[in-house]
């Protein structure tokens, strides 16, 4: 079974590009949210997701802020439905006294049903974690180097059980975990006080689980 997902992993790994979607905020009006997204917030609190201006942006002009303060905000594609596939993000960690972290989510089914992967500044890891019913469980922390006021891209791949999750391009996790199941929406995510930018989130559904709509 396991050599099973690894060739399921390697087939996701390779997926063409034109088989993907990247939202790199450019064309979104600025002070919003990006056009086909909705965003909120596990556990309640004041989340601010917004499109703005900025000279580090990977694609300029534009990247997605957060800068509000809540438990868990997260951002989803809205018209996303993704059991299996791949999701990459370029993410800059600015600010925040709790938490400085940048994160992916998949699978999401509500804003209390999703895993997530994130890596943070504060405490230079990277982990990943399952929320079920509001609840926020952890699978895996492993120590990275993620400097703040630094672009990184963060990438999660994840087929049946099997996920991993690699920063600037090292692989740091690789596990099997089944408690969420089924599609669901993809997006991003902080914690806490976090400010962060995001820049080129990019998604595709594998071959098994056909195209992203």
């Amino acid at each position: 079974m396991r050599i099973v997902n690894v060739l399921v992993l390697t087939l996701i790994m390779s997926i063409n590009p034109s088989q993907a979607a990247t939202l790199n905020f450019d064309q979104d009006a600025t002070g919003a949210l990006p056009k086909g997204c909705m965003a909120g917030a596990t556990g309640g609190g004041t989340p601010k997701w917004s499109v703005e201006a900025d000279a580090s942006a990977p694609s300029k002009p534009n990247v997605l802020k957060q800068s509000g303060d809540a438990p868990f905000p997260w951002c989803v594609v809205k018209d996303t439905a993704i059991t299996d596939g791949v999701l990459e993000v370029k993410f800059k960690p600015v600010a925040g006294r709790e938490d400085q972290a940048g994160g992916l989510v998949w699978r999401f089914k509500d804003g209390n049903n999703y895993y997530v992967a994130r890596a943070n500044a504060l405490e230079n890891n990277v982990s990943l974690y399952y929320t079920q019913n509001g609840s926020r469980r952890t699978l895996k922390y492993v120590d990275a180097p993620v400097p703040r006021n630094t672009w990184h891209t963060l990438r999660v791949e994840f087929a049946g059980k099997h996920i991993r999750v690699s920063l600037n391009g090292k692989q740091y996790i690789d596990l099997e975990d089944s408690r969420i199941t089924g599609a669901g929406m993809v997006g991003m995510w902080t914690k806490a006080d976090s400010v962060t930018l995001f820049d080129d989130f990019t998604y595709a559904a594998s071959v098994a689980a056909g195209a992203a709509r």
